[in-house]
């Protein structure tokens, strides 16, 4: 194991921020050129202190937390300014004193935790490593404090699941376990980059408790980015709006939200007015594009994940599937595109039965349903162009192949709203998350399908670029007909394209109906509680929230079951092979 430099001290004023950042400017590389992104931007942060970085995607927000620590991301480089630490400016600091910090001093909670940790090693491996290496704690202490936490964060069989590997947990569980990794060392500053966006509702609530607890416990500061104003409005003592790598404003939470400055601020607090109105039911004797009747599933003997689900989506409907971390959601999508056989039930297309197993169906079949993945960043080869991303499906499944494969190509890209000509040769690390979902979206539809699955397509996408893509997607299920089940935690997605609503719990459906019928009281109790989880643009209403369910007895369930026992979406699965 390398040796850590140790760092060069100071003795800070007793005023001194924790965090005091001057004049940051970074440049980003774009072939032969290298263009400002960020563009001298402050920050100050006090110790105990949580601030809120908010903005559109590509506002800069991601790219500024990183330089708190002194980093910067492949492909990017800090020109000018100061980042100073404890009275250390740490830009001035060799690189193996800069990481002498990191994980000790200063943590990272990544976005994407499934393309954080080392899919090769236990998640308690990787969260003892930490303290390991910093001479902070033995192994065996490490390991009881991993638990301890776990706990915390509500991860199910805290005891036992730091013994499996990234791959045998949820990405809700995953998320949670990254977010102890950073906690592992108690570092005086935490950067937390969108934490909760792989969370359920009911699970956010606790999570976002338990971290604004911890960093309240240990005196830490965080530096909060977010693209949910109602979550930062729960955490942060103070919110500073990006746009484009420029500051917008900058003040006390509860000033922000009361009476924004800037036109721009305003438009982030009236983002996601788009709703689709709900499209009548067709007459019962059309036969549905997709048919469920009664499946039950299991991923071991024993344990039943799906328990006599059935449902049918119309051709040109939408039915939004929503429930916690483990109800089942996902699990459905797995019965339905055959990655997961049922014990019992079966799944028709356009009336005819399907065969249970992925291996056994037509190609033709197989074209016909496509899934849309919740993280680009692993569904998608980085190391192909966009061209080969979404040309292989219509060569594979269509045969098209020179001139009329790179015609269709274009007219998809065109479709999904990316210009051809600027985006065709680009790879993935050079998209912005929403462009990475558009091109998502253009290669499910590469195949001409007729039943879409959308698996949490938005969550990790700020509102604005979020709203896009449901609008995208609401065209093209209008010109093309398509049949789409959407799953999804997020309720106001749910009142924004949904038809008709499927309510999920513990691998059953509690309730369902159109929309209008279930988002309207009375609720089922499950679907109370899931509606009561939504965060409100009021800072008070979190601990509001607390109070009112420790007063109730309504405790918030691990949902595990399905969690726990599913493996990791192939993401490949549905797609032609490399080979």
């Amino acid at each position: 194991m390398p040796t850590l430099e140790k760092p060069e001290l100071q003795t800070p004023a007793q005023d001194t921020p924790l965090l005091r950042i001057r004049n940051l400017t970074i440049e980003a590389q774009t072939g032969d050129q290298w263009i400002q992104i960020v563009h001298g931007i402050d920050l100050d942060l006090d110790r105990g202190e949580i601030v809120g970085l908010i903005g559109e995607s590509g506002a800069g927000k991601s790219t500024v937390g990183l330089a708190a620590m002194g980093f910067a991301r492949q492909g990017c480089r800090i020109t000018q300014g100061t980042v100073e630490f404890d009275g250390t400016d740490l830009l001035a600091l060799s690189e193996a004193a800069r990481r002498a910090y990191r994980g000790k001093r200063i943590a990272y909670v990544a976005q994407s935790a499934a393309a954080s940790f080392n899919p090769a090693h236990r998640l308690i491996d990787q969260y003892v490593e930490g303290p390991l290496r910093h001479g902070l704690q033995s192994r065996r202490e490490a390991e009881f404090s991993a638990k301890a936490l776990f706990a915390r964060l509500r991860l199910p069989e805290p005891d036992v699941i730091g013994f499996r590997y990234p791959h045998q947990v949820s990405g809700g569980q995953l998320q949670r376990a990254i977010t102890a990794m950073a906690m592992s060392c108690k570092p005086e500053l935490i950067v937390f980059d969108e934490p909760t966006t792989a969370l359920d509702v009911t699970t956010q609530i606790e999570v976002l408790t338990t971290i604004r607890d911890v960093v309240r416990d240990l005196g830490t500061a965080a530096i909060y980015i977010t693209h949910d104003l109602a979550v930062v409005a729960q955490m942060a003592d103070r919110i500073k709006v990006l746009l484009r790598g420029e500051h917008v404003e900058e003040a006390p939470t509860r000033e922000m939200l009361a009476n924004p400055q800037e036109d721009y601020t305003k438009s982030l607090w009236a983002v996601r007015s788009f709703q689709t109105d709900a499209k009548a039911a067709p007459p019962d004797h059309v036969v549905p594009t997709i048919r469920v009747e009664d499946i039950s599933a299991s991923y071991r003997p024993g344990q039943m994940v799906l328990e006599d689900i059935s449902f049918c989506v119309p051709k040109g409907q939408t039915v939004a599937i929503v429930g916690e971390s483990g109800s089942g959601k996902s699990t459905v999508a797995r019965a339905i595109t055959g990655l997961l056989p049922p014990l019992s039930g079966r799944v028709l297309l356009d009336g005819e039965p399907l065969p249970p197993r992925l291996k056994d169906r037509s190609k033709d079949q197989l074209r016909r349903i496509q899934m849309i993945y919740q993280m680009p960043d692993t569904a998608l080869n980085p190391k192909q162009t966009i061209r080969d991303v979404v040309g292989r499906p219509i060569r594979f499944y269509r045969g098209l192949t020179g001139k009329a494969l790179d015609d269709e190509v274009r007219a998809l890209l065109s479709a999904i709203e990316l210009e051809p000509d600027v985006y065709l040769d680009r790879r993935m690390p050079q998209l912005s998350g929403g462009q990475k979902q558009r091109v998502g979206i253009a290669r499910a539809l590469a195949a001409e399908p007729d039943f879409l699955i959308c698996d949490e397509i938005t969550s990790a996408l700020d509102q604005l670029v979020a709203e896009g893509i449901l609008r995208l997607l609401d065209r093209v299920q209008s010109d093309l007909g398509l049949a789409c089940a959407f799953i999804t935690h997020d309720l106001a997605t749910v009142r924004a394209i949904a038809d008709h609503v499927l309510v999920m719990q513990k691998g059953r459906i509690v309730e369902q109906g159109p929309k209008a019928d279930v988002l309207t009281p009375p609720h089922h109790e499950y679907t109370e509680l899931l509606l009561s989880s939504v965060p409100e643009m009021d800072p008070d209403w979190l601990d509001r929230t607390i109070a009112e369910r420790e007063e109730r007895g309504i405790g918030i369930s691990d949902g595990s079951a399905a969690e726990a026992a599913a493996p990791d979406d192939p993401a490949a699965a549905l797609q032609p092979s490399d080979s």
